[in-house]
């Protein structure tokens, strides 16, 4: 066996089948579901399959594995996005050939990191897996020069909480690029990832009524060639930004993955038995042309209907990149905004250097009818979409 004409790809949806099929027949812990932020990779020798990998998130808490990144508590959960689980590894039967283990480890690191950013719009910077020493020693991963960093405690998730099984696992961590721990453990974390991340996921119920909210505000283009409803348009600008994308082309990225049924549900343009997404142009026309007070407007209304409770505020200041008043001033903006829910409660654009105040205390359950505005769905960068 030639181990440079080993390939990895990703599991398509036609063979997913096989691949849990596969996995229940010959694995000792069976198949895994596809979760939140999953892949599954088919390592693959002359068209035929030799092994299977799925990679999963990372797991919650791992004191070993806290220690050993060296991030701050309080950026912890913030990050953990950025790790990767390797929940599943199985080499098929007829193949078990020296070095190949360490040959798939080697493609998936190669290739994970874009495949993360593709599908779920962030990076991978490590990855980690747990071995049952019971069972195994781990001797694949030592030799893709994998760390082992320790062991865990011996529990295991339980709807309820945690139980303690007596089964404590061999931690092994895999960096993707030197200074991976220390990118972790900065205070800011600062990575070049254009399009933006995950914030909030939009239920279907949701991504129907968001049109709705946008129907008042009148329809600044030109009414040669319209071809998309400007309530939909804006809703679908609106629910991409609640789910972190970043300028017009994140926008439209976030768009270009709506399936059929997404589709439908923000109401969009319907021909020739199917239903068409917006163009990046017509994206940034709307956008562009859009009253930002009126559409701040529809946003708040949006987020009185769904937005959760608050038990505290944070203050945020920003200059805005590129927006000059009729004097050449540049223009700033403070919001307030929700920390358990991450929703700006109100927003000032100024001019002007604003004269030092007091800073008003977080607004208790008795307090919140005395705000003078409703929330909005969005951060302050997030309420008036503008590229990067």
């Amino acid at each position: 066996m030639e181990l440079q004409d080993v390939q990895v790809q990703l599991v398509n949806k036609v063979d997913e089948p096989r691949f849990l099929s596969l996995m229940r027949e010959h694995h000792y812990i069976g198949a895994q579901q596809r979760m939140a932020q999953t892949l599954w990779y088919v390592a693959t020798y002359q068209g035929e399959w030799v092994a299977l990998l799925s990679f999963s998130i990372a797991a919650l808490k791992c004191k070993a594995r806290d220690q050993w990144i060296g991030w701050p508590y309080r950026h912890q959960y913030d990050r953990l996005k950025y790790l990767t689980n390797n929940t599943r590894f199985l080499i098929l039967p007829d193949w078990h050939v020296p070095n190949l283990g360490s040959r798939v480890l080697s493609l998936c690191e190669k290739r994970i990191a874009a495949d993360s950013i593709t599908y779920f719009g962030h990076t991978v910077l490590i990855l980690e897996t747990f071995v049952d020493p019971a069972r195994f020693h781990g001797t694949v991963y030592r030799a893709a020069n994998w760390t082992c960093v320790g062991k865990t405690r011996g529990f295991r998730r339980h709807r309820e909480g945690y139980i303690k099984n007596e089964a404590p696992k061999l931690i092994f961590m895999k960096p993707l690029r030197p200074d991976a721990r220390a990118l972790l453990s900065r205070p800011t974390l600062d990575l070049p990832i254009p399009t933006g991340v995950p914030k909030m996921m939009i239920l279907a119920d949701q991504m129907r009524a968001l049109p709705d909210f946008f129907k008042a505000i009148p329809d600044h283009r030109r009414a040669a060639g319209r071809r998309h409803k400007l309530p939909t348009l804006l809703a679908l600008a609106a629910a991409a930004i609640l789910s972190g994308m970043r300028g017009y082309k994140g926008i439209k990225q976030w768009i270009d993955q709506l399936g059929q049924k997404g589709l439908e549900r923000f109401g969009c343009r319907y021909q020739a038995g199917q239903f068409i997404a917006p163009s990046l142009n017509t994206v940034r026309e709307c956008l562009m042309r859009v009253d930002p007070a009126e559409l701040d407007r529809a946003l708040q209304a949006w987020n009185k209907a769904y937005a959760q409770e608050d038990q505290s505020l944070a203050i945020d200041g920003k200059t805005m990149r590129n927006a000059m008043d009729e004097e050449g001033r540049q223009v700033q903006i403070m919001s307030a905004i929700g920390h358990q829910t991450g929703m700006c409660y109100t927003q000032k654009k100024s001019t002007e250097s604003p004269p030092k105040a007091e800073i008003p205390s977080a607004p208790t359950k008795s307090k919140r009818r005395s705000l003078s505005s409703t929330p909005s769905p969005s951060k302050a960068k997030r309420s008036v979409p503008t590229p990067s």
